[in-house]
């Protein structure tokens, strides 16, 4: 554990760190680049959860391939969706290393029935008082997964959406509603009002875990639900009203290189 004069000493480290690499730069090689092109809601909501959905791997890989599902969609997702037009899409068409089509149309049909149910996914989550939950990203998964179930005949996909919902650390969604919900007017989009950033929890992914542990914020070794909860608590002691800020500056101190990380786990 650190003491008083370790955690100012941090805070400050990483309050500099999140400065330093919050920027525009920052984008160009990020799949925050893709909803960013998109003004109206639907889109901008279908292609985070989209591209956070296949965010493994080599990062060019993963921006080719959100490029990828964009040009299926003919840059025009919402049309896309709520015509049904994914459902002439081969089952095995290949998307991203082990996404298929048949992954992706479930996803589609999933997003399909919440924007003709709700209108739009912040509309569903403030619908559902997601935001009023201690875990919103949890509740909202759970919450989506019997919408994407209903709308594929009673079927999950773990592909999908992560179905162990006691453990799972819920990267990709968690990376989905930073981009959503934050609105530091440089990276993160800001176009969700259903759940308060106060209340998000960190996208823990290798980096991040690593680099939390070097720095003696936590200590259990498992990238899992707990360890999120745990450093993000920490988090919220530093930035209470937005704990996610710190984010960024991990993710940069593991991979070493402020914009040019060469995969995400």
């Amino acid at each position: 554990m650190l003491d008083d004069k370790e955690f100012i000493s941090l805070n400050d480290f990483l309050d500099r760190e999140a400065a330093r690499i919050t920027n525009t730069d920052f984008i160009d090689n990020d799949t925050v680049q893709l909803p960013r092109r998109f003004t109206r809601l639907q889109d901008i909501e279908a292609v985070s959860l989209l591209s956070a959905s296949i965010a493994w791997g080599k990062r060019k890989m993963i921006c080719n391939n959100c490029e990828k599902m964009l040009t299926i969609m003919e840059g025009s997702p919402l049309e896309y969706i709520t015509d049904g037009a994914f459902e002439e899409l081969p089952d095995e068409l290949n998307i991203h290393r082990t996404f298929f089509a048949r992954n992706f149309k479930y996803m589609l049909r999933g997003l399909a029935r919440i924007f003709s149910r709700y209108g739009s996914l912040n509309d569903f989550a403030a619908a559902k008082h997601v935001g009023e939950c201690e875990t919103p990203s949890w509740k909202l998964v759970e919450l989506m997964q019997h919408e994407f179930s209903e709308a594929n005949g009673g079927a999950t996909d773990s592909q999908c959406l992560p179905t162990q919902l006691r453990n799972t650390a819920l990267k990709r969604i968690n990376m989905a509603l930073r981009w959503l919900v934050r609105d530091d007017g440089i990276v993160d989009m800001g176009v969700w009002t259903a759940i308060p950033k106060s209340r998000l929890f960190i996208p823990l992914d290798v980096h991040v875990g690593d680099t939390a542990r070097s720095l003696g914020m936590i200590e259990r070794k498992a990238n899992d639900k707990r360890t999120v909860l745990e450093l993000t608590d920490m988090l919220r002691r530093m930035r209470p009203d937005d704990p996610v800020v710190y984010d960024y500056a991990l993710f940069g101190i593991g991979i070493g290189d402020k914009y040019l990380a060469p995969s995400v786990d």
